[in-house]
């Protein structure tokens, strides 16, 4: 009877699960655009974090090249685009605190504790995969790009902000993202629809969908794509050891 009380106390109208998305999203956009406002102030610092790769690839390469503005509204635009990107970034325990918090309304009350637990591990990742690229993966790329040979003399780097600015968006973005994959393995087991054989003996398929999904998900060159395939499948790894250990200790209680 006590858990008929608790599921009418939770069941919710398509108009209600509307409304409360409405909600959700607008408080989402609100931090968003709080993180905007702030990181207004420091994108000169964000975009030469940003650049900082390409110069120091450069100044390896003894090339002499910068980055061009060819329109005249460029440098302003990447400057919004920047405090936005990183608003985003900054924003996110926000975010993903609504995205749980819809995701729960419809949860019984003793499972809407969830949204508590989830919300950092989700952020954590996400912030995690994005300083990933921008710290260690995005040298690497870059290094290897600028300094790639193609044997012609006459070709030179000329590298557009717009360009570069947007290749690196995306790159973090796409990282950032798939480390939420680990969560992903580990509600769909514990919901049943992963069993930990599946994960155990599907090891060979996980590795050929990783190469798939970074081959899709990254610029058509291999060192992009195996930047992203190899921590993807470690973390892989890790959800499963992390569902060997809670079936173990499941069973032994």
């Amino acid at each position: 009877m006590a858990q008929t009380k608790e599921q009418n106390s939770t069941e919710m109208s398509f108009g209600d699960h509307l409304e409360e998305l409405r909600i959700r999203v607008i408080l989402s956009l609100l931090g968003i655009g709080a993180g905007l406002i702030l990181c207004l102030f420091f994108s000169r610092f964000f975009l030469s974090l940003l650049a900082k790769p390409y110069y120091h690839a450069i100044q390896q390469s003894d090339i002499d090249a910068g980055l061009l503005a060819i329109t005249l509204p460029e440098k302003f635009l990447v400057y919004l685009k920047t405090a936005l990107f990183f608003g985003l970034i900054f924003s996110s325990p926000w975010v993903f605190y609504q995205l749980w918090k819809f995701i729960s309304a419809g949860l019984y009350a003793s499972e809407k504790k969830i949204v508590y637990i989830i919300t950092p591990l989700c952020t954590t990742l996400f912030i995690a995969g994005a300083a990933f690229y921008l710290f260690v993966i995005a040298p690497i790329v870059i290094s290897f790009f600028v300094n790639f040979d193609t044997g012609i003399d006459f070709l030179k780097t000329q590298v557009t902000l717009q360009s570069y600015i947007n290749f690196m968006f995306s790159m973090t973005l796409v990282f950032a993202l798939s480390f939420q994959m680990p969560l992903a393995i580990v509600a769909a087991n514990r919901i049943g629809i992963l069993p930990l054989e599946s994960l155990k003996n599907g090891r060979k398929f996980v590795v050929l969908g990783i190469l798939i999904a970074a081959a899709f998900a990254t610029p058509p060159d291999v060192i992009s794509q195996i930047a992203l395939a190899v921590p993807i499948y470690v973390l892989y790894e890790l959800a499963v050891i992390f569902c060997v250990s809670k079936t173990k200790n499941h069973r032994n209680a």
